[in-house]
């Protein structure tokens, strides 16, 4: 917690005095869900280990919970919300927030970060549901690698966690994992059951922090995507069968050496990455 509280930050009423002030309600189209308490998001707030200066990209603040939580680290904010009920109210916090603050209304999915934030950045999010892994797939293949920002810090079901985590010859192992694990390090911070939300949803909860890692330079992104949506598209079959939908992907099997009796959740990352290795110049 920083020393440097602006005053107004200090004295800004209680959150759900301001949702009730507002006539707030979590909307279901925007995938909402409002989290209220300070402790939890002040632990929130501090996974990414934030020092007071540095900037912190916010996506769907909507009444700006975890965004005073992230302001108490004496971080500067962007946050950008689609959402325009919240407006007014996030317009307080900037005011409160004395120039830490800059709210952008808009859609996550067509901001161009690295111009918005004119520099490196953490991103840290209580993510809408409805597009929380369409955005960590878009950060996780930024390209040139490694990305503009420094780490994740990620709220999502936890079932959506535990695939990003998830090891070989696991249930959860898939594309999300593979992606994730050879271009970043991630883990689960903390979870956090339905309760702690309003409304509650129907599913626990979990925030995975992920700092990017050096990434092979001799093997595009896309190759590692197109291989893996191949082999996990008929995840029961052997590899044999299932790079068939993979244009002369059982010529890049060969070359790999990998046994095409195995199947994909049994691959480890760097297999994988040897497979698109052997594809990319026969794509």
């Amino acid at each position: 917690m920083t020393d440097t509280l602006p005053p107004g930050l200090a004295a800004l009423p209680p959150l759900r005095e301001v949702i009730a002030r507002h006539g707030l309600s979590a909307k279901k189209a925007f995938g909402q869900n409002f989290l209220f308490d300070a402790n939890l998001l002040d632990k929130i707030a501090r996974v990414p280990g934030v020092l007071a200066g540095e900037r912190v990209y916010e996506v769907g603040p909507g009444p700006g919970g975890l965004t005073r939580a992230l302001l108490r680290t004496g971080a500067r904010v962007t946050a950008v919300e689609m959402d325009s009920r919240c407006l007014p109210a996030l317009a307080e916090l900037a005011e409160a927030a004395e120039g830490r603050l800059s709210v952008i209304e808009g859609d996550a999915m067509r901001i161009d970060e690295p111009a918005v934030l004119g520099g490196p950045a953490h991103i840290v999010a209580n993510l809408p549901y409805n597009v929380g892994t369409a955005l960590l797939i878009r950060w996780l293949t930024a390209d040139p690698w490694t990305p503009w920002w420094r780490s994740l810090s990620l709220m999502f079901q936890k079932e959506v966690a535990e695939r990003i985590v998830a090891a070989p010859n696991t249930d959860a192992y898939g594309r999300l994992a593979v992606l994730a694990q050879w271009r970043a390090r991630p883990r689960i911070a903390l979870s956090l059951p339905p309760r702690a939300f309003i409304p509650p949803p129907k599913v626990d909860s979990a925030v995975v922090h992920i700092v990017p890692a050096e990434a092979p330079a001799d093997v595009p992104v896309s190759a590692v995507e197109r291989v893996t949506a191949a082999a996990f598209g008929q995840r029961r079959k052997m590899l044999r069968a299932s790079l068939k939908a993979l244009p002369r992907g059982l010529e890049a099997l060969a070359a790999s050496g990998i046994d095409g009796a195995r199947r994909a959740e049994t691959l480890s990352i760097d297999e994988f990455v040897t497979l698109a290795r052997c594809w990319t110049p026969l794509s």
